[in-house]
């Protein structure tokens, strides 16, 4: 007879540690799992081992002269070693043997190895892991190489990373490897002042540093990396300098740092032969003669204070290749209206304004963002507050130009030096200008477009550092303030604006060489007080404000693409400006913390459409899966 049984869902009993379920023989079965089965076999197993019952083989561990024996059961060694496996199944002599001898191994690291293969637990200290790893790699087994590996990893640091890196290649651990380079690369500053650095062979570092993956601040720090390792052993190494020289991006330079090591560097001083190389390279940055830089490590796009009902404090970075976005450090107070650039790899934010319902206090701050250490530090004030001050990088200085203080529009203009950290004032515009577009192009700086309180401009003028002149420069065909300017491949782009009745969509190019601007494909969005950046010879537009709001979308115009995609982007009403840094470990950290659907304004999905422009360009609007700010200078 069958006993006639209710069909229950899976049970686990509280007295009786298995899982029930239906059988796959049909009605009236259950399959019965006791999860705990294999763990109690094994612990038996052990108890065997330590009372030497059952144990089919001893194991003769030999290391110098102390020679150490251990019973075990050969199946049990099998079952977690493919090493043993092999021994012990195949036609090897030892497969029937009783005794087995292992060789140039510490018995005390092959007693750790039994006592995991027994209970799966081991145990690792800095003092021990390397050869536990060693013998784990030698006998294949893989859990305690990966736990080896895991605690080598969480113990990497400046000082010991290079030897790490060196030992897993030895012994053949990929992971181990790749962990320790991707660490140099991302700590490549600190661990070049360690000792471990400098007992690099020539090849070892030509190949560390013809790595794109370098995460570092300025090319600076690479060339001081070969420069410090020749001065190690001056007389030995000086043969390498001229090929770790080749690796080295030497166009990506500032000018300055190069002229000075031409100067006083004492190892180029006694090769004449770098020296010669170097100098035509600062010849050719002063004739302005420069080849693209490749860029190292990630290229951001850093989004740093603006306006929501009140000015902001936030930071954010867009990742375009991997389209996701990072929530970083605040600035030290709220900031719409302001400026900001790149130099040697950190973030300048100049001048803008603190506005709210209870203040209204235009700045004349120049703060620096590190995105090595996403942190933020004072340098010194500019000589004036400026509100929608237009920002520019020439010669390794920044120039901060025109902008406002109250009512009074400003067509002065400030420059910044680094060494020093002094602004000074530079020859004055021929008009105010605030809002104007600020670009820095073969050595010049041009500034378009612009307000000075009661006229809009669509005029243009240059300013040449060597002579402290402005030259006047063909008129734009629009009006324009709170225009975005960049430089692609020697234009300048004039990217959208208000013109004193309507937000702008259109776009215009100035050739230099022929002082004429002309009319590019134009903006899928119309939009003033916008930010502009140019990442990898594409412009990104980023937020701004029209007839309609706030904006929330990013646009992006490729100058030599033909056709490409788009795709609509949902992002919160805030205010922006933007810049190219690289990636760094610290925000890697951050990559994490992406803001939520419960924050404002961020909607449900983002939908994808594609358009094609007559003349062939085309403007993408892409999507982000954080919130992007939209920028509205007040």
């Amino acid at each position: 007879m069958h006993c006639q049984l209710r069909k229950k869902r899976p049970t686990r009993d509280s007295d009786f540690s298995a899982i029930a379920v239906p059988s796959m023989h049909g009605s009236g079965y259950l399959d019965y799992t006791v999860e705990t089965h294999a763990s109690r076999s094994l612990r038996v197993m052990e108890e065997f081992r330590q009372h030497e019952m059952l144990c089919d083989l001893v194991l003769h561990v030999t290391h110098k002269d102390r020679t150490v024996d251990f019973k075990v059961h050969r199946v049990v060694l099998a079952s977690c070693s493919p090493y043993f496996r092999a021994m012990f199944t195949s036609s090897f002599k030892e497969c029937r043997a009783s005794e087995v001898t292992l060789r140039d191994v510490c018995p005390q690291v092959v007693g750790r190895l039994i006592d995991f293969a027994y209970t799966g637990n081991i145990t690792v200290g800095e003092k021990c892991v390397l050869h536990v790893l060693l013998a784990a790699m030698r006998y294949q087994m893989e859990d305690v190489s990966k736990a080896c590996c895991d605690f080598l990893i969480k113990h990497l640091e400046s000082a010991n990373v290079i030897g790490i890196a060196r030992f897993a290649e030895e012994i053949g651990c990929t992971e181990l490897q790749l962990r320790s380079r991707e660490y140099i690369n991302t700590h490549f500053n600190e661990v070049t002042k360690e000792d471990e650095f400098f007992s690099l062979s020539h090849c070892q570092l030509l190949e560390l540093i013809s790595q794109d993956s370098l995460k570092v601040l300025c090319e600076s720090e690479v060339y001081k990396a070969c420069t410090d390792w020749v001065r190690w052993d001056t007389e030995g190494r000086a043969q390498y300098l001229h090929a770790l020289l080749n690796a080295v991006h030497i166009y990506a330079l500032p000018p300055k740092f190069l002229k000075n090591q031409l100067l006083s560097c004492p190892i180029l001083s006694k090769a004449n032969s770098c020296k010669d190389f170097l100098s035509k390279i600062f010849q050719d940055m002063t004739l302005r003669k420069l080849p693209p830089a490749p860029n190292r490590g990630t290229q951001l796009i850093y989004v740093a204070g603006g306006y929501q009902q009140h000015s902001l404090a936030s930071m954010d970075a867009y990742d375009p290749r991997r389209n996701v976005w990072l929530k970083l450090a605040d600035m030290g107070s709220p900031c719409s209206g302001l400026g900001a650039c790149a130099l040697f790899g950190l973030l300048y934010t100049v001048g803008g304004r603190n506005l709210s319902l209870q203040t209204n206090t235009e700045s004349s701050s120049l703060c620096c963002y590190n995105p090595m250490t996403n942190q933020w530090s004072q340098r010194a004030s500019l000589n004036i507050p400026r509100n929608r001050v237009g920002v520019g990088v020439v010669d390794s200085c920044i120039y901060a130009v025109g902008g406002s203080q109250g009512s009074t529009h400003h067509n002065t203009v400030e420059r910044w030096d680094p060494e020093s950290n002094r602004w000074s004032f530079v020859c004055p515009m021929s008009v105010a200008r605030l809002g104007a577009g600020v670009a820095a192009c073969g050595g010049a700086l041009y500034v378009v477009g612009g307000y000075d309180g009661q006229n809009r401009w669509n005029t243009a003028e240059k300013y040449q550092p060597d002579t402290n002149t402005w030259h006047q420069l063909a008129p734009m065909s629009t009006i324009r303030s709170g225009l975005g300017l960049v430089c692609v491949n020697s234009y300048l782009y004039a990217v959208g604006g208000y013109d004193g009745q309507n937000q702008l969509c259109t776009v215009e190019r100035y050739n230099i060489a022929r002082n004429q601007w002309e009319p590019r494909a134009s903006m899928q969005y119309c939009r003033s007080a916008h930010g502009v950046t140019v990442h990898q010879g594409c412009i990104f537009v980023l937020g701004g404000f029209n007839q309609h709001g706030f904006l929330s979308s990013v646009e992006c115009y490729s100058p030599r693409r033909m056709n490409g995609r788009v795709s609509q982007t949902c992002l919160s009403d805030a205010a922006v400006w933007v810049s190219l840094l690289p990636w760094s470990p610290v925000l890697a950290a951050c990559q994490n913390k992406r803001r939520t659907r419960t924050e404002p304004h961020r909607k449900k999905s983002a939908q994808t459409s594609v358009f094609k422009k007559k003349n062939g360009r085309k403007w993408c609007c892409f999507s982000s899966e954080g919130y992007f700010s939209a920028l509205r200078n007040k």
